[in-house]
């Protein structure tokens, strides 16, 4: 109660400052406009311009109301169809979302990560911390497709690579859904890959089978068998919730007789860049030419597009005219 009530009263503050700003502008560009003050005039304008900015970014947050849109999110990247450039691509994948944190001033944690055979990645875990981050990143879910001049292919042929990028809103201890520890299988083994001699020498990697669900977790990135236990124990639980989500969202689409097509395995986007540069996401058919810069973590207009396609769509089905939940 003490954390929703502090969140609410940072957003109130946050509106209550701003309202304030605006009306101090606007008093202060009358007075500019009266004494012909050609200068503060300008900056002024500039301060006006500043602040309308931020409104649309607050009025565009109130479209995060979700559940669980507030929370950190945790992003499993997986390299899939494409071999040696395919884990290059699942690597790409984790720095573009990497530098989009960067950009927002979000933390981004590494939780757990398998190295390629030759290069890249083979999956990765990673914690990204900040306000509405799995609001944002919940549209990341699905298959992303890279189309490019392969650097691994020695004729430098084109190829095509895929990765499955899955999306979760972290978990905390005052959930509904419980982890019994009897419905757990723990199976310990030395970690692989990267680390320290102590980890690869000793059995400090976990893996966690849910065995109602089967679900699977495996950490090997911490140097002791407790702290690989600890966050595998958090992701399975995120993971958990995210099933409690599907399962929820697939009854309530029975009930209104809809299909619901599974999110994962599906291609959500495209990034081309040969023969020529392009990012499309295919669910709202948003695209831009700057595919570098989208790589570069410049994913704002991706992800606001799918955000109001999804409450547009909202807005349809109940008849509403608006999907802003205030």
């Amino acid at each position: 109660m003490m954390r929703n009530l502090a969140a609410v009263r940072g957003e109130l503050e946050t509106w209550t400052n701003l309202s304030s700003d605006v009306a101090s502008t606007v008093e202060l560009l009358d007075l500019a406009i009266e004494e012909g003050d050609d200068t503060l005039g300008t900056q002024l304008v500039a301060d006006l311009k500043a602040q309308t900015r931020t409104v649309e970014s607050l009025e565009f947050e109130l479209q995060l109301s979700g559940e669980y849109d507030e929370r950190p999110a945790i992003l499993y990247v997986k390299q899939g169809a494409g071999g040696v450039d395919a884990q290059d691509w699942a690597e790409m994948l984790v720095r573009m979302y990497t530098r989009w944190a960067e950009r927002r001033g979000f933390d981004a944690d590494v939780l757990d990560l398998t190295p390629g055979d030759e290069a890249g990645i083979k999956s990765a875990t990673i914690k990204i911390d900040g306000k509405y981050a799995y609001g944002y990143l919940r549209s990341e879910r699905g298959v992303h497709r890279l189309v490019r001049l392969s650097p691994f292919d020695t004729d430098h042929r084109r190829h095509t690579s895929f990765a499955l990028v899955e999306v979760l809103p972290e978990a905390d201890e005052s959930e509904e859904v419980k982890i019994n520890t009897d419905d757990l299988r723990i199976d310990v083994f030395r970690a692989s890959g990267n680390g320290g001699q102590n980890v690869q020498k000793n059995s400090t990697a976990i893996r966690l089978t849910h065995l109602p669900t089967n679900l699977v977790v495996a950490v090997q990135n911490e140097r002791s068998q407790a702290q690989n236990r600890q966050v595998a124990m958090k992701i399975l639980l995120s993971r958990l919730v995210d099933l409690d989500m599907k399962e929820k969202a697939e009854a309530r689409a029975k009930l209104k007789g809809e299909h619901v097509s599974a999110e994962f395995g599906r291609q959500v986007r495209s990034y081309v860049q040969h023969p020529y540069q392009m990012v499309k996401d295919h669910r709202t058919d948003f695209q831009t030419g700057d595919a570098q810069s989208v790589l570069d973590g410049d994913l704002d207009g991706l992800l606001k597009s799918y955000l109001s396609s999804q409450m547009e769509s909202a807005s349809a089905s109940t008849g509403t005219n608006s999907g802003i939940k205030t």
